[in-house]
């Protein structure tokens, strides 16, 4: 799970210096453009780890993402240089930094050596970032079972998306306007147009991911038989679908097929919430319905009628009618 994003060789001499250091204890390292660079220093002022890590309460920051590349001996000066990669993402952060520097955190271990870091961490507080915040780490750690680099990466890419569910809801892309701002501009008549009832009853849009831009691809006519093979399966997709009436039967479906890029994936998944916030503030829609389908051939006129079907029988049982007494 890789973001394309490669560690520069400034960080590379720093981590040199870094293992051969004898008053540094660590280092900090951020992501610019399509490379890993290196940042401030930590000193080390005292004689342990955990009383060191006081150190980092300068360059954590409450809304931007980090590595912290740290020693792990209490001893600078020992044989054991083995080190600490951390990777912290806090709860304010950008969404699209949190996923880039969730996918990019394998990359870095295995570019620096994975040699030097038999410890990766993923933190998403600052009080994690602490001596106190450490020992919880290592007790639950130890209570844990072991996972791969790859299942570890996988976890922290599900870890920040969740935050951007969680925690920065109306804080994303859409927020301010950004996205709309950001938007082709023939989304908002496209939409505008579905939910006046218009002709055509599809609309699908696409992520530009080098831009993060969201784009228009088309607007056609379906039917609940013909969803399927109207959504492109090759890439991810954004669809607006009107099923009949425009104030009640508008779905939204998102697809991503498995073989999209990872950064593909992790850009629509953070972007879910914000195209339909977008879609009902700007646009003026009514989002009915939600499916999230891997790939168009999941989206069946079966799933489609279930929804609605579903729907119907729930109100027609609300406003059932107590059967008359018989006569004595």
């Amino acid at each position: 799970m890789q973001s394309g994003i490669s560690a520069s060789e400034e960080l590379q001499s720093a981590l040199a210096s870094l293992i051969t250091a004898t008053s540094q204890r660590g280092l900090v390292a951020t992501i610019s453009g399509e490379s890993i660079v290196p940042g401030a220093s930590v000193p080390s002022s005292a004689s342990t780890f955990l009383a060191d890590l006081s150190n980092l309460s300068t360059h954590v920051k409450p809304n931007e993402a980090a590595y912290f590349l740290l020693r792990r001996a209490d001893e600078l000066s020992s044989p054991d240089k083995s080190l600490v990669a951390i990777t912290y993402v806090p709860n304010a952060a950008p969404v699209r930094q949190k996923m880039l520097f969730a996918s990019t955190r394998l990359t870095l271990v295995r570019e620096l050596g994975g040699e030097h870091f038999p410890e990766s961490v993923f933190c998403t507080e600052a009080d994690e970032l602490t001596a106190q915040g450490w020992e919880k780490h290592v007790k639950h750690t130890a209570s844990e079972n072991p996972l791969t680099a790859e299942e570890q990466s996988l976890q922290d890419i599900k870890t920040a998306e969740a935050l951007e569910s969680r925690g920065t809801r109306g804080q994303g892309l859409a927020q301010g306007g950004q996205l709309a701002t950001r938007a082709d501009e023939a989304i908002s008549g496209a939409l505008r147009t579905l939910g006046e009832g218009g002709a055509e009853n599809l609309v699908q849009l696409r992520m530009d991911v080098p831009t993060e831009t969201l784009q228009l691809v088309a607007s056609s006519t379906a039917d609940p038989s013909s969803l399927l093979s109207a959504i492109d399966p090759t890439e991810p997709r954004f669809s607006f679908y009107r099923h009949s009436d425009p104030a009640s039967s508008i779905v939204f479906i998102s697809t991503c097929p498995s073989g999209a890029k990872i950064k593909e994936r992790m850009l629509y998944a953070a972007s879910r919430s914000n195209v339909i916030n977008l879609a009902q503030s700007e646009c003026g829609l009514k989002v009915a319905k939600r499916i999230e389908a891997t790939n168009p051939s999941e989206v069946t006129e079966c799933v489609i009628l279930d929804e609605f079907q579903t729907k119907a029988v729930e109100e027609k049982k609300g406003f059932a009618k107590p059967k008359r007494p018989g006569r004595r």
